[in-house]
C-alpha cells in the first residue's frame, strides 16, 4: 500500500472509532436516563435510536476506510491466459509491479515457458531449413557407388 492509501485507511479507522465510541456514549447516557425516569414514573418509552450524526459519520467513515483500501490494491491481472502471456512477452517483470514498485511475489514468469524448453519440442521450420541446407550442401558425405 502506498503512503496515500494507508493515511485514508488510518483516518477512515479514526473516524469509525469515534463513531462507536459516540455509538457507546450514547448508549449509556440513554439508559442512564430510561432508569431514572423509570424511577420516577412506572410508564416510561423511550425510544432508543442514534443521533443522525453518529449514523452519516459511521457511513462516511466505512466509505473512506473502503477508499483507502481500494487504492492501495494492486492492479488486476488479466484473466485471459493469451493476454496474460502477451502481457508478460511485452512488458516483462515490470508489468507485474506493485503500488510500491516491487516484483509482485505471484509473478511467475512466462506461463508457457515449459512449452517451449520441453526436450521434445520440435520446431519443424527450423528442422525444414536445416534439411535443406543439409541437401544443399551435398548431404554430408555421401558415397557414389
Amino acid at each position: 500500500m502506498t503512503i496515500l492509501s494507508k493515511t485514508i485507511t488510518a483516518f477512515g479507522g479514526i473516524l469509525l472509532a469515534h463513531a462507536c465510541y459516540s455509538a457507546q456514549e450514547h448508549s449509556a447516557l440513554h439508559s442512564l436516563r430510561v432508569a431514572t425516569a423509570a424511577s420516577l414514573t412506572s410508564s416510561s418509552t423511550v425510544a432508543n435510536s442514534l443521533p443522525i450524526d453518529v449514523v452519516i459519520e459511521t457511513i462516511v467513515a466505512t466509505f473512506i476506510i473502503l477508499l483507502g483500501l481500494v487504492l492501495g490494491t494492486r492492479p488486476l491481472r488479466p484473466i485471459q491466459w493469451r493476454v496474460w502471456a502477451g502481457k508478460i512477452e511485452r512488458e516483462g517483470e515490470d508489468g507485474f509491479k506493485d503500488n510500491n514498485g516491487e516484483v509482485n511475489k505471484d509473478y511467475m514468469g512466462n506461463p508457457f515457458n515449459f512449452i517451449e524448453s520441453r526436450p521434445n519440442f520440435v520446431d519443424i521450420r527450423k528442422q525444414r531449413k536445416e534439411f535443406a541446407e543439409w541437401v544443399r550442401t551435398g548431404g554430408g558425405g555421401q558415397s557414389t557407388r
